[in-house]
């Protein structure tokens, strides 16, 4: 899987994701655009985060069914054009889960049929070196902040910004 060349390469992988059907209740542009929407709310100011959220499952667009890999495919994707933080944030948003359904007891239950079952596929639980390891990571609010976006972007119907809506931000991004 080559990295993405540039935004436009990026905006075009985004919008096949309208075509994308991986059992959720919303298709992955959709997803993705709700995730980017509640991250400006909750973190107005961390524009890597909220374009992180926007692009976080990239790679499920480009090669689906692999729940195992696709954050860190995610991030090789992403990280030329995006840069190290948002390829960070992007490739451990599923380690995010797994940490969330680790420390928090009642989070699981918060997940989608789909989110339950490829958390297994990813890992379950994390082990107690795993846990460690994310608690040592400085961006770990990040992280999960990203995490619980990504768990709340999957209303039906939900109005969000479109597309265009991002060009500024990515070319921000993209620059930095």
């Amino acid at each position: 899987m080559q990295p993405l060349a540039d935004v436009d390469a990026l905006v075009a992988v985004l919008v096949a994701g309208a075509q994308e059907d991986d059992g959720e209740a919303v298709d992955a542009l959709a997803h993705h655009l709700q995730c980017a929407a509640l991250l400006v709310e909750r973190a107005p100011d961390d524009v890597e985060l909220q374009v992180a959220g926007l692009v976080h499952d990239v790679a499920s667009t480009v090669r689906p069914g692999r729940p195992a890999t696709h954050a860190r495919a995610g991030a090789a994707l992403v990280e030329p054009l995006l840069g190290a933080r948002v390829a960070w944030l992007v490739g451990r948003h599923d380690d995010a889960k797994r940490y969330l359904v680790t420390t928090e007891p009642g989070y699981r239950a918060r997940l989608s049929p789909t989110s339950v079952v490829t958390l297994e596929a990813q890992g379950g639980m994390l082990a107690d070196e795993e846990r460690a390891a994310l608690d040592a990571a400085p961006d770990l609010p990040a992280l999960l902040a990203l995490r619980r976006a990504d768990d709340d972007a999957k209303v039906p119907g939900r109005e969000v910004p479109g597309l265009d809506a991002w060009r500024a931000a990515l070319d921000t991004v993209t620059a930095a």
